[in-house]
């Protein structure tokens, strides 16, 4: 008799991840294929033998392997490097396609288990009932919640549209293959249609010719709306709904997520935003909504043929029918159908006003236009009251009541987008403005004290600045034709449609009153601060580096104190909502200061500013509403990371239903390309937020916590400084040791990467600054620093006590959700780099000495950082947590290999002939796509 074998934790985990070890087979294999039909024998045999090689070396360790691959790469000719390239590049993509469906996979094997998972709205409204919190209670905190993701045009999203839609395609196609029940001849169908999608991005070109424009960037960022946003986030409400409901009804649940925009009007640093890529945004985003909309009628319009003959409907929806103008005769005892065809026509001109679209059907003409989304809706809740009255209920939940989410949701403006300026921009207008109007000479060169009570003068002034027939400036004819843009944008798609001017590097008070004042230019401020002005953009400042933060809560507390600032806030705008959004920056007082020092002033700042708010809300009739911003980028050093973990990471009361969030870069495709993993990311936002608020503490952490946080803090910035900032030539060795000048040159933005034209890390944008750590696999944002300041923090009381500053440290990291967070972000980022691969790139640095001298420090410190986790967690191992990353990195780093060993050789090449007389074109080619498979190998490094 044969035995049972015993099952292991490591063959259940096999068990559990073969699925997808057999779709990268599949996929692997299909590519395979595809280089060897497209390319010949020889090409896939080199490919081949070049995979085998990365593997034995990077899964077994074989030296003589890892000898041998160096060999062969260096021996490739120009056609031959960028087969290679291109073909593990591919392979990057399509294993995200098979690790995003074993995502999907594993999660719906767990619900099915009932075993409900971290982050799922299930498993928090789990949480929230067994803390004896009623749904009554939750659907209140969700009235007055704002939770908002805002998709962000940062130059590190490096993948063309076409791409991306053969991408998911393949997706798609996977999750057909998955289902159950599948019929031999359906499963070798469907691999045949992946094989057409493989050969398709085979012959399609990765790199784009030209340079992305703002008109490119708002079309890419609508296929992520009409692939996921559109339709996940009625689901995503639906479920909440249900979840909170009693059994068998669903409960009415206010729309609090929202989503927001930067693309069109994020002019920092962006000259190629403009009123008219503004408006352009505007009237892209009205059209993709309006026509969802008009599709969703449309196919309401087949499913609701209830006759009259055979079930009443309300007087309402009679008149509703009535109204119509729809006489066909074959529908005249369908109220419903008939009804609906006359709101088709209504929201046909609707389009044509708005945008000057044609809908796609006309059963009758374009008429009677809708004046606003809030009619379409009534309309729409007058067949949902007709039908759930009359035994119709179960007809409304499959697209009736989607549609309606998507029209309470999304309006006729889809997203709200955001201005966003640089503060000394804003000054430059208000100096012309004030200079021209001869009122003052030189405003720029005012102390702080004098601007201020210059701008107040104007803002009591019902008298607008500008004086007609003066030609100004094109700096400032640009600039006001944002704001106005943006108040004739309000008036045409709805109040929703701009509600943010956000103010890059604040600095002071005056930086928020300039804002006004070009509001009020504009019309967007009516009336005057001493009586009763009203504003409808929220002033957002932006504090993005270390110092900034620090004084947050101060500027604000002087610009509320100000004469009649506070009771303008109150008034709220014409929708009336009393708030203040305030944006912090991750990416700009991270390569300011480090990642333990950004992360610990950010933390200090929210503190502050939650501290400032409470004690001016304290008795009043209508309290401010506080709402933090959050400028989190793609990698941790730019505040990536989890969502949910960071989010209950946030001080205790820093949240209270309240908060935006930037995606931005090649994360927004990770995270919201497939409509699955979309919706799950925004079920994690909504989790996170809804425990940060309803279960978290309300006592700040211990002070000997914040005592330690505050000496690791001022530790790791001058470790950090030391290097970045006091090194000598070290920007030398950053622009030599690094892709930067490289990734500069590809298309893949149309915003810059410096300020200015200078090789100095000030000037540098923090986002390229990060993407060009990530390629060479250092990831120096998202942990220098820190292993220096644990050591320091160790020994400061000498040998003696050590031993009580780690179990500190120890205790810190098993009770704080801020420093454990921080720490398994540092974690995540240390497993991603290499030494071994990034020594290689410190080769390119031509001065041997400055080579050495850098990177030894760097290496060095890498060390410090890994000895000081292992210390204070006790896991000497990486990602001992996270058993997904570790199968993903397991299975995609010896693909990933060979494209540094490739990027090294070609940028070393393209270097030694400045002049590029030489250069061939492959090299460059060569170069931008490795830059492209390394990114997404990597997944979040923008």
């Amino acid at each position: 008799m044969s035995r049972t074998p015993v099952r292991t934790r490591s063959t259940s985990r096999a068990d559990k991840d073969q699925p997808l070890i057999d779709d990268i087979r599949l996929l692997g294999r299909i590519l395979g294929d595809v280089i060897r039909e497209q390319e010949g024998v020889a090409a896939f045999e080199l490919i081949e033998k070049i995979r085998q090689l990365s593997v034995a070396f990077r899964r077994h360790d074989d030296q003589s392997a890892d000898k041998a691959l160096k060999k062969l790469l260096k021996g490739l000719s120009g056609d031959q490097t960028v087969s290679v390239i291109r073909a593990f590049t591919y392979f990057s993509h399509l294993a995200n396609l098979a690790e995003d469906r074993h995502h999907i996979r594993r999660r719906a094997v767990h619900e099915r288990a009932g075993d409900l998972q971290e982050g799922s709205l299930a498993r928090t409204l789990q949480r929230l009932r067994e803390a004896g919190i009623a749904p009554g209670a939750i659907v209140g905190t969700l009235a007055h919640s704002h939770i908002s993701p805002v998709l962000t045009a940062h130059p590190t999203e490096v993948q063309r549209k076409s791409i991306l839609d053969a991408e998911r395609a393949i997706a798609r196609l996977l999750g057909e293959r998955d289902e159950q029940e599948r019929l031999p001849r359906e499963r070798a169908d469907i691999e045949a249609q992946i094989r057409a999608r493989v050969t398709q991005l085979w012959q399609t070109r990765l790199l784009r010719f030209t340079k992305l424009t703002v008109a490119d960037e708002i079309e890419n960022a609508l296929t992520y709306y009409e692939a996921t946003f559109l339709t996940q986030i009625p689901r995503l409400y639906r479920e909440l709904e249900e979840g909170l409901g009693d059994p068998g009804e669903s409960a009415v649940i206010a729309p609090f997520l929202r989503m927001g925009q930067w693309i069109g009007g994020d002019r920092d640093g962006n000259p190629n935003v403009t009123a008219q890529t503004l408006e352009l945004a505007l009237h892209s985003q009205a059209d993709m909504v309006l026509r969802h909309h008009l599709t969703q009628l449309h196919f309401l319009g087949a499913e609701l043929s209830v006759s009259a003959l055979l079930t009443r409907v309300s007087p309402a929806m009679q008149a509703l029918a009535e109204r119509s103008p729809d006489t066909n005769a074959h529908r005249q005892d369908e109220p419903y159908r008939r009804a609906l065809t006359g709101m088709y026509a209504r929201l046909a001109a609707t389009l044509k006003h708005l945008t000057g679209g044609e809908a796609a059907r006309h059963a009758i003409a374009p008429q009677d236009a809708y004046a606003s989304a809030a009619e379409l809706l009534a309309d729409l809740h007058t067949i949902e009251t007709s039908l759930q009255s009359h035994h119709g209920e179960a007809l409304t939940r499959a697209r009736l009541r989607p549609l309606m989410r998507a029209v309470q949701v999304f309006g006729f403006h889809l997203a709200t987008v955001d201005l966003r300026q640089s503060s000394d921009k804003h000054e430059e207008v208000v100096a012309e403005l004030l200079a021209t109007a001869r009122i003052e000479p030189d405003y720029s060169g005012l102390a702080e004290e004098g601007k201020r009570a210059v701008l107040l003068r104007q803002l009591n002034d019902a008298r607008p600045l500008r004086v007609p027939g003066v030609t100004y400036s094109a700096h400032t004819l640009g600039e006001l034709a944002i704001f106005d843009t943006a108040r004739s944008g309000r008036i045409r798609f709805g109040a929703q449609a701009i509600r943010h001017a956000i103010i890059s590097h604040t600095e002071t008070v005056s930086d928020l009153l300039e804002v006004l004042l070009l509001q009020k230019e504009a019309g967007l401020l009516r009336g005057t601060l001493d009586g009763d002005a009203v504003c409808d953009l929220i002033v957002v400042p932006l504090f993005e580096t270390i110092e900034d933060l620090a004084q947050s809560a101060p500027i604000m507390r002087e610009y509320l104190a100000l004469p009649g600032v506070r009771a303008m806030v109150e008034r709220g705008a014409a929708d009336g909502y009393c708030e203040q959004d305030i944006m912090l920056g991750y990416s700009d007082s991270n390569k300011d200061g480090g990642i333990f020092t950004s992360n610990w002033e950010l933390y200090r700042a929210e503190i502050a500013l939650v501290e400032l708010f409470d004690s001016l809300n304290q008795d009043r009739a209508k309290p401010i509403q506080l709402r933090m911003f959050h400028g989190r980028g793609g990698t941790v050093g730019r505040g990536g990371g989890p969502s949910f973990q960071a989010i209950l990471a946030q001080p205790p009361g820093t949240v209270r239903g309240q908060i935006r969030l930037t995606e931005q870069g090649e994360v927004i495709g990770s995270k919201y390309a497939n409509p699955e993993i979309g919706r799950r990311n925004l079920e994690t936002l909504v989790a996170a937020t809804l425990e940060a608020t309803l279960l978290q503490p309300t006592r700040n952490a211990p002070k000997t916590f914040l005592a330690a946080a505050d000496e690791l803090s001022r530790q790791s910035m001058a470790a950090y400084r030391a290097l970045v900032y006091d090194t000598p030539r070290f920007a030398e060795y950053f622009f030599a040791a690094t892709p930067i000048r490289e990734i500069a040159e590809l298309n893949i933005g149309s915003r810059p990467a410096s300020r200015k034209a200078t090789q100095k890390i000030e000037d540098l944008r923090a986002i390229p600054w990060g993407f060009s750590w990530g390629q060479c696999r250092l990831t120096l944002p998202g942990w220098y620093g820190f292993g220096t300041a644990v050591h320091t923090f160790l020994h400061r009381d000498g040998p003696q006590g050590v031993n009580a500053q780690k179990a500190l440290l120890q205790k810190m990291v098993k009770q704080w959700p801020f420093f454990s967070t921080l720490l398994s972000n540092m974690d995540m980022v240390l497993a991603k780099s290499d030494l071994a691969l990034a020594s290689l790139y410190s080769e390119l640095v031509p001065d041997k000495r400055l080579r050495k001298q850098v990177f030894t420090a760097i290496e060095a410190e890498w060390h410090r950082t890994a000895d000081a986790l292992a210390l204070i967690t006790g896991e000497k191992q990486r990602l001992v947590n996270n058993a997904a990353l570790q199968r993903s990195m397991r299975h995609r780093f010896p693909y990933i290999d060979p494209l540094h060993h490739l990027q090294v050789e070609l940028v070393r090449r393209y270097r030694a002939d400045e002049n590029r007389a030489h250069t061939d074109d492959k090299v460059r080619r060569g170069i931008h796509i490795s830059i492209n498979g390394i990114a997404a190998g990597l997944r979040n490094t923008g």
